[in-house]
């Protein structure tokens, strides 16, 4: 006779384990304790064995007689059910180890010994923030080209066109890694091309018109975002930074007694050391930003991540805020902020090699190209100073005259 739900439920322990049978090799075996658990006997090539079918009431009867039809049709078709469930639970260790996350970040590891930190930290964060929730723990090989595609599409739709094209090739790069190691067959994201939006080419947006300069400050200084965010953008007029080394700037380079930020060499793009004078202005926001993110032992990013001290700031917060404040990516951005002062301070007449140093773009002439973290830094110190007092008159609408002569 079959059992039924209320059987299973009104059995109580006994002196020594008994069981109650279903059928075809199916009980329910409940021991001295109480404790309930499904057994299926069967033999295979002659031999007796058992399969355990999980616990009741985890396992309801329906579910057990479930698990027991399909273990009888694997022997129906010569298989051992006990040993096609071993080899079911090496496959899906085996997928766990050749998951998409689990290749990502052994592909960083080999890779962390050649690449600036900041582009390990921009790498790992675009694959923590934009790809792990959706494929990280897939295996890698079961991984389609449409899955990423709607990975991607939520970047699409709130404009992020450029921050999808760059996690489409490190999804690439992983891929291909997983290939040569012998993990996966083929790069689905190959597929991807034609399929995102197209990123405009060109140079970054930037203001360069002094009256829109001033609206653009006084705009900023406005911002009733969050606090640190807006310390941001007061600051990356000010420094000529990229917006990675700006957004990973920690206490630690810091030096308010020669009022200067020295960037180290693994953070800059010319992988050479940076030191970035520090007007008046300069100072006086990051010290109202100390106060913020700069107390308590997790205190090591000026601008940290609103989630979390650990992290810094995102790569898309400085940009996101100018849009808040009505500013569209054709208009102005955040690597904006060093076409801007490059702009301005050519056209004021000052020395060449004085802001090309600041900007710390690469010198094509040999002669210049002997880098020197300190060279000319008492004129870029003076050029610094100029520079922000007059952001400063931009900003309260004063007059726009020019703010250097060579003479």
């Amino acid at each position: 006779m079959k059992l039924t739900a209320l059987q299973i439920k009104a059995s109580k322990p006994k002196d020594k384990a008994y069981k109650l049978m279903d059928g075809a090799g199916l009980y329910l075996l409940v021991n001295k304790a109480g404790h309930k658990y499904w057994r299926y006997n069967y033999r295979f090539m002659g031999k007796h064995k058992t399969l355990s079918m999980g616990i009741f009431p985890d396992i309801s009867l329906k579910e057990a007689r479930d698990l027991h039809y399909q273990a009888r049709k694997l022997l129906s078709e010569g298989i051992d059910p006990s040993m096609q469930r071993k080899l079911d639970k090496a496959i899906k260790v085996q997928q766990a180890e050749n998951s998409f996350e689990v290749i990502a970040k052994e592909w960083i590891e080999k890779q962390r010994p050649i690449w600036a930190k900041s582009h390990v930290v921009s790498v790992e964060g675009r694959l923590r923030n934009h790809v792990y929730d959706y494929i990280g723990s897939r295996p890698i090989v079961d991984i389609t080209a449409p899955e990423l595609l709607a990975m991607l599409k939520p970047l699409e739709l709130v404009g992020y066109n450029e921050t999808a094209h760059r996690i489409r090739s490190v999804c690439g790069q992983v891929f291909r890694y997983a290939i040569v190691t012998g993990r996966a067959e083929r790069d689905p994201s190959a597929d991807l091309k034609g399929a995102l939006t197209p990123v405009k080419k060109g140079c970054f947006a930037a203001l360069t018109d002094p009256k829109d300069i001033g609206g653009l400050l006084r705009a900023i200084e406005g911002y009733t975002g969050d606090f640190v965010t807006k310390c941001a953008l007061r600051l990356a007029p000010l420094v000529f930074v990229r917006p990675g080394e700006l957004r990973h700037a920690e206490w630690s380079e810091i030096d308010f007694e020669k009022e200067e930020w020295l960037i180290p060499a693994e953070k800059m793009k010319m992988k050479a050391d940076h030191i970035v004078p520090l007007s008046e202005q300069a100072m006086s926001i990051l010290r109202e930003t100390q106060e913020v993110t700069g107390q308590g032992a997790a205190s090591k990013y000026v601008f940290p991540s609103v989630r979390t001290r650990l992290r810094p700031m995102s790569e898309n917060t400085v940009n996101a805020a100018l849009r808040r404040m009505g500013y569209t990516r054709d208009e102005m951005t955040g690597h904006g902020f060093r076409a801007m002062a490059s702009t301005l301070l050519n056209e004021q007449g000052f020395n060449e090699d004085w802001i090309e140093l600041q900007l710390a773009h690469a010198q094509r002439n040999k002669v210049r190209a002997a880098y020197n973290r300190a060279k000319y830094l008492p004129q870029r110190k003076q050029m610094m100073q100029q520079w922000a007092d007059y952001l400063d008159r931009l900003r309260v609408g004063a007059d726009i005259i020019p703010f250097y002569s060579n003479g």
